[in-house]
């Protein structure tokens, strides 16, 4: 590989050679993007404040009653709740001076599947009063099927 020094009749190279400069261009870029700050740019943006919900499940000081419907709807003394809102609810029943009785009345069309994760949550919460209701209409059930 042969590199040529300049033209063939002997006369100097006049053309100037651009790649140092190229590379030190390269390096002060590299320096430039590296030493430039991030942007950190906030707005403000002020959010309404939270409101409880309106339908607020009531917790009756002596008994509340849990059911699970046929359309696998959770309902706390009648009002509909989630799970989540079944673990604050039996919160704030075992931090109440006197316990109330909890009392779980499933449906027997209800999910198998929801009715054990209603009762691991119950055992989890650690009640103290819980009983099933409701079950005498099983027995006119089983008869009819």
């Amino acid at each position: 590989m042969a590199m040529s020094g300049g033209k063939d009749d002997g006369s100097p190279m006049m053309e100037m050679n651009t790649t140092p400069l190229i590379d030190v261009m390269l390096v002060l870029l590299i320096m430039f993007i590296i030493t430039i700050p991030v942007a950190t740019h906030s707005v403000n943006v002020n959010l309404p404040a939270a409101t409880p919900p309106t339908n607020n499940p009531i917790i009756n000081p002596v008994k509340n009653k849990l059911m699970l419907t046929p359309t696998n709807q959770i309902l706390w003394n009648g009002s509909p709740i989630t799970e989540g809102n079944l673990v604050s609810l039996l919160q704030a029943t075992k931090a109440m001076a006197v316990e109330p009785e909890l009392q779980f009345q499933p449906d027997g069309l209800a999910s198998y599947e929801i009715a054990n994760e209603i009762l691991k949550i119950i055992t989890e919460s650690k009640v103290t009063k819980f009983g099933f209701v409701g079950n005498e209409s099983y027995a006119t059930f089983e008869k009819a099927h």
